[in-house]
């Protein structure tokens, strides 16, 4: 039996560059395969039909980026990523939520909204899908994956009503991030914790892309950071939260709990009353679409880990959450 990981994924999943690089960081002997390249291996082990698919040494499948990282960071040796204290570590789990669920909003939404993106991602796919597809037949087979997957923005949550949302989102976002990393290599200091993995790897897909990579070059902290990401490594201890603070919380207030944890909370209040869409006011503007059956999931998981906290550990992270308009949604 092999002691090696398998990873089978695609450069153009944030989900596959997020385990990836937490291979990387715990140095975890492990072969980066294109899903492409292993199709049988996929089928026989692949519970859904999504990348990353990561094969055990002992032949087992695991897929879910989250669970996987929670899980390889328990049971192997190296440094954490979760910071020692519980209100910094369950603000980073709130950031790693926020990266799958809304950041990839804004990657999905760019990638495909304007002509220029689409074409460039449509042709990249190919790339990424069919390594070694005969050139002259690359154009036809880009303009298929174009085809079918422009009307799934919908997915997400792009329309016509929600797509300025997302991209003044992305924007406040690149902003919030750029005043808060500054000098550090890090969201939470000097090692990257599980926010960094969510986060990072949304970023560095929609550096790929012509439209949001032009806005990311003007933020030069967001884009040195996510390309950090990609073989990230321990340069010191976590940061002591009241110095995170100062620029931490304006980013929670604003697209966390003005954005972010209404769209959760809407979401799951319309697929318990088995709605086949939902509207809610956001920061910014109204947002319209049909609910996401797995993000109902995940923020159930985080709601019952912030209740999982003991008094003393609430009683450090609750003042942070009611400033910055948390607290009401993860209750």
């Amino acid at each position: 039996m092999s002691d090696r990981y398998r990873l089978l994924g695609a450069e153009n999943s944030p989900y596959s560059v997020k385990v990836r690089s937490f291979l990387r960081y715990r140095q975890v002997p492990h072969d980066w395969v294109l899903r492409s390249q292993a199709q049988d291996e996929f089928q026989r082990l692949a519970r859904l039909p999504l990348v990353p698919l990561l094969v055990t040494p002992e032949g087992e499948g695991l897929q879910d980026s989250t669970p996987i990282l929670e899980s390889l960071d328990a049971r192997l040796p190296g440094p954490s990523i979760h910071p020692p204290d519980a209100a910094p570590a369950f603000l980073s789990a709130l950031l790693e939520e926020y990266g799958d669920e809304w950041g990839n909003k804004w990657m999905f939404h760019f990638r495909w909204a304007r002509e220029l993106d689409q074409l460039a991602a449509s042709r990249r796919l190919v790339d990424d899908m069919m390594p070694g597809v005969d050139p002259a037949q690359a154009p036809r087979l880009a303009a298929g994956i174009r085809e079918r997957m422009v009307p799934r923005v919908s997915f997400v949550g792009s329309n016509e009503t929600t797509a300025p949302l997302i991209e003044t989102s992305f924007v406040d976002a690149l902003d919030l991030i750029e005043a808060h990393l500054g000098a550090r290599a890090y969201l939470f200091g000097a090692r990257p914790a599980l926010a960094d993995f969510g986060l990072a790897a949304e970023f560095y897909e929609l550096s790929l892309d012509p439209t949001p990579a032009s806005a990311l070059a003007g933020r030069p902290r967001v884009l040195a950071w996510c390309r950090r990401m990609l073989d990230p490594r321990d340069e010191g201890p976590f940061e002591a939260l009241e110095t995170l603070l100062p620029t931490l919380e304006p980013w929670l207030r604003r697209e966390v709990a003005g954005r972010f944890l209404p769209w959760s909370d809407a979401n799951a209040h319309a697929l318990t009353g088995g709605h086949e869409s939902f509207t809610v006011e956001l920061e910014g503007g109204v947002w319209t679409q049909a609910p996401q059956k797995y993000h109902a999931r995940s923020l159930s998981v985080l709601r019952q880990r912030f209740s999982a906290l003991d008094a003393g550990q609430r009683s450090v992270l609750e003042p942070i959450l009611q400033r910055s308009g948390c607290l009401r949604w993860l209750e």
